[in-house]
């Protein structure tokens, strides 16, 4: 487990459920800033493409860093990703946000159009390295996930409860399962 917590089999049923939603918290979180970190860099490269004059759309077009910025939210932060829609929940606070504000704010993230083409590599790569970290982090979570799932549907399939568990009343919809 992800916290040196007991295995899923050895969980009673409302400690498994708790445990469950704990980590969907995590995962919503840890998510979010793994975008918001891919999304930065996207932002970071796009301001070295620009600087080096690799984009078709020239600063002399009139694309700009606010264009940079709508395309990187509609592709990073608001498209779909193929998993039902979560709250959304502010995390700006948690942790991993104030990592990667940090690396941000070191490598001069506020300044985009102000650095030379070395710095806006050291920030691209930084926050390439933020987010393939967060990355591990996010399956770590995905995997106990993976198991607390396992041992939820295993105990369902199975109709017998570990010891002292009840039935929740959320559960008592399907009355054939002999709980």
């Amino acid at each position: 487990m992800t916290d040196g917590s007991a295995e899923p089999e050895a969980l009673s049923l409302d400690d498994l459920r708790a445990r469950r939603r704990e980590l969907q918290q995590l995962d919503d979180a840890v998510s979010y800033v793994r975008r918001v970190a891919q999304g930065r860099g996207d932002l970071a490269r796009a301001a070295l493409a620009r600087r080096e004059g690799r984009v078709h759309d020239a600063p002399s077009d009139g694309h700009d860093t606010l264009d940079d910025v709508r395309e990187v939210l509609a592709d990073r932060l608001l498209a779909d990703g193929g998993r039902p829609p979560r709250p959304a929940d502010d995390f700006s606070g948690h942790p991993r946000a104030d990592d990667l504000d940090l690396i941000c704010a070191e490598h001069g993230f506020g300044r985009l159009d102000e650095l030379p083409p070395g710095e806006l590599r050291a920030l691209a790569a930084a926050l390439d390295e933020f987010e393939t970290a967060v990355s591990a982090e996010r399956r770590r979570v995905f995997d106990e996930l993976d198991a607390l799932t396992d041992e939820l549907v295993r105990r369902y399939a199975d109709g017998t409860p570990a010891e002292g568990m009840e039935r929740p009343a959320a559960d008592l919809a399907d009355e054939g399962s002999g709980w």
